[in-house]
């Protein structure tokens, strides 16, 4: 762990240990529980069976280990604890912490585990206010906003970050966006992502005009991949027959 992420847990940990000392202190089933706690954890959360135990007492358990990890900073089981404990809002206070720190992805991937559409959709915005589109995109994908999507969407076109305009129209079938993409890639001579969005769209005349470009300025391998994406088997012969030197690894 590098210095920075050090820092970064320590602070989370600090701030969500002090936020549940009160909490710990006055549950006499939580002081009896954390006498269990360190076989727990040197048995660790993934080889742990409580089956023997009923539902509350279980709970009671898997959030006091998930309450030791967080003292202790190991995140990643403590977030596995509360989800067999069935703590939702203790996971949305993991994720919030995670938010706090910069630490988006970590938080998206948390508030998913809680499945907090709510707290999804502000991460979400936060994202994109700030730039970070691959963490927009992830959070706006997993609460289904289609709306906030498109925003991204038309961001990275007006941005020229093509792998993630492509990536979201994909996923949210517009077929529009993506030969608009298309058209913009191949005019600024983006090959590979004109190539990808028309592709992705299914556009098989699209696919045949830019092997044609292709075939004009002498990217052989990209014209035959065109012509063999958009079932021209035409021009996929012709280029077979008069380059086929020219092309021995295809």
């Amino acid at each position: 762990m590098s210095v920075d992420e050090d820092r970064i847990v320590k602070k989370m940990v600090a701030e969500i240990a002090d936020s549940n000392e009160k909490f710990m202190s006055h549950s006499q089933d939580m002081e009896n529980f954390k006498r269990i706690v360190p076989v727990l954890l040197e048995k660790g959360i993934d080889n742990v069976n409580l089956s023997m135990f009923d539902e509350v007492t279980k709970s009671k358990l898997l959030n006091s280990l998930g309450e030791e990890y967080i003292r202790r900073g190991n995140m990643n089981d403590s977030v596995k604890a509360f989800i067999l404990a069935g703590n939702r809002q203790r996971l949305v206070e993991v994720g919030e912490h995670y938010e706090e720190v910069g630490m988006f992805g970590n938080a998206i991937d948390t508030y998913r585990l809680a499945d907090s559409n709510d707290r999804l959709l502000v991460i979400g915005k936060t994202c994109l206010e700030n730039g970070h589109f691959s963490d927009a995109i992830k959070a706006f994908r997993l609460c289904n906003d289609v709306e906030n999507l498109i925003k991204v969407g038309d961001e990275c076109f007006q941005k020229g970050k093509w792998d993630y305009a492509i990536e979201i129209f994909n996923a949210i079938n517009n077929t529009h966006k993506l030969l608009e993409i298309g058209d913009k890639c191949l005019k600024e001579r983006q090959i590979g992502y004109a190539s990808k969005a028309y592709e992705l769209a299914h556009d098989k005349d699209k696919l045949s005009a830019l092997g044609d470009v292709c075939l004009r300025e002498g990217l052989l391998a990209t014209a035959l991949k065109s012509y063999q994406v958009a079932g021209n088997d035409m021009m996929v012969t012709f280029i077979r027959e008069n380059f086929g030197n020219k092309l021995t690894n295809y």
